[in-house]
């Protein structure tokens, strides 16, 4: 597996679909495949990558705060699945909005449109938020899957709301301290080189190195339910071990396992694109986790680049980080996702 994979991977680079990833595979509670390929840029002071360095999370921040955060609300009690999005927030309750439910934000079901290109107007977080209050709904809820940040966004300020603490402040303390992801944050300050940068900005005349990819978390801080979290192959390693330990680390519960295997399931038969609590589930049509995966196999992907996978019943978990954006918006990593990950259950055995 370890040689297909590495070329596979090498073909990619060479194409330029990224500079370099890092790649780990577990299988079965071991880890049968470490390797780090490419470079973490083409820039004259590029390095050779390694699983040390630190990669732009995009969307995966929403099952990496979000979703495990809102978990342990639902655990605590704080807050249930059908609460209405006005009940914390009162302003968004017009122009069609005021039964929204969590549980259709975290499914992306509640008939908000997909994204506003909010920094085209600069506007920070308050003033995205009042954006989003006045919004018409763009569909009726509960009848099809429109993936929006904007429900992320929303998630945020309930979960402000709900701890009285700001996210990144909330998630460190319940999430990444317990868990020992020491280089799991927002807005990082690390040197140059420890950075897998993004996309290159004229004004910049650089790439992004340590500032998030996101136009529009860029504006509203660099911090936001949807994107703006930083981190490493080591400590995303952490992270799934724990979901697949239960929601145990260390002995300790992070997240409920009751809670946990709810988040799981299909909440949206009503579409053809599977969805539990901010997983994307594999489902019968394309899925980024290929064609092979079991069906109760979940994840989730970044738009920088990033993914990880987990089938519970072959007890695989497929960890990718890639800065597929440094070349730009294109989108080759939409066909590497699924065929590396066919490659890598075929010659599981191997």
């Amino acid at each position: 597996m370890k040689n297909k994979v590495r070329s596979f991977l090498q073909q990619e680079i060479d194409k330029q679909v990224t500079p370099g990833a890092v790649i780990r595979v577990k299988h079965k509670g071991q880890i049968i495949l470490d390797e780090a390929i490419g470079t973490n840029s083409l820039d004259g002071d590029r390095i050779q990558m390694t699983s040390k360095h630190v990669f732009d999370m995009a969307s995966l921040t929403k099952v990496m705060v979000t979703l495990p955060v809102m978990l342990q609300l639902f655990e605590s009690g704080d807050i249930h699945l059908h609460d209405k999005v006005a009940s914390f927030i009162p302003a968004f309750a017009k122009n069609g909005k005021e039964s929204i439910t969590l549980q259709q934000l975290l499914t992306h079901s509640s008939g908000l449109i997909a994204h506003r290109p909010y920094f085209e107007r600069k506007l920070t977080t308050q003033e995205v938020l009042d954006d989003i209050f006045e919004e018409q709904l763009s569909y009726v809820p509960d009848t099809k899957v429109v993936y929006s940040d904007l429900g992320y966004i929303l998630l945020m300020e309930v979960i402000e709301q709900v701890t009285g603490q700001p996210l990144q402040e909330y998630a460190h303390q319940h999430l990444f301290q317990p868990l020992g992801m020491n280089d799991t944050k927002y807005k990082p300050s690390y040197e140059r080189d420890q950075y897998a940068p993004t996309e290159y900005l004229e004004h910049l005349q650089d790439h992004k190195y340590g500032i998030v990819h996101d136009d529009n978390t860029e504006f509203m801080g660099g911090i936001s339910g949807h994107a703006g979290l930083f981190s490493t192959m080591d400590d995303i390693s952490q992270f799934t071990q724990m979901l697949e330990n239960n929601g145990i680390h260390d002995g300790k519960q992070i997240v409920d396992p009751l809670w946990l295997t709810k988040s799981r399931g299909n909440f949206t038969s009503f579409s053809t694109e599977s969805r539990g609590l901010g997983w994307q589930l594999k489902g019968e049509g394309f899925s980024p986790a290929g064609d092979l995966m079991s069906p109760l196999t979940y994840g989730h992907t970044g738009y920088t680049g990033t993914s990880f996978y987990i089938d519970p019943l072959e007890e695989l978990t497929v960890i990718l980080l890639t800065n597929r954006v440094y070349f730009g918006r294109h989108d080759p990593i939409v066909r590497l996702r699924p065929r590396l990950h066919n490659i890598i259950v075929t010659n599981l055995t191997n």
